[in-house]
């Protein structure tokens, strides 16, 4: 369960932070909500699953799919470029939480 939380808090942070670039600076009022929303349930549910994992396991899986999310719609609706060198970070952020979740004994599962 708690990895459900887990990927539901990654899911509402990836949906804020697109809100994020939508709110043009917070100057446009619903995109500004659903940011602090999206935020909110996702500390919300990333707490749940520190029930079960430790935190920095916790964060590393939020912030590294995150960052693989963001990059997907940022060049998928906001027509950004990804360049090679990104590409390969990016493919090795999830391989490390591959690692972590396959092979650590601290992934809780």
């Amino acid at each position: 369960m708690h990895y459900l939380y887990l990927m539901a808090a990654v899911l509402a942070e990836t949906i804020g932070t697109t809100a994020l670039q939508a709110s043009q600076q917070f100057t446009r009022l619903l995109p500004s909500v659903i940011v602090v929303v999206a935020y909110g349930a996702s500390f919300f549910l990333m707490s749940l699953t520190l029930k079960f994992m430790p935190v920095g396991i916790v964060y590393a899986i939020w912030s590294g799919l995150g960052i693989v999310l963001i990059a997907a719609i940022g060049f998928i609706v906001f027509g950004q470029r990804i360049d090679l060198p990104a590409l390969a970070g990016m493919a090795m952020i999830i391989c490390g939480i591959l690692i972590i979740h396959l092979f650590s004994a601290s992934s809780g599962h």
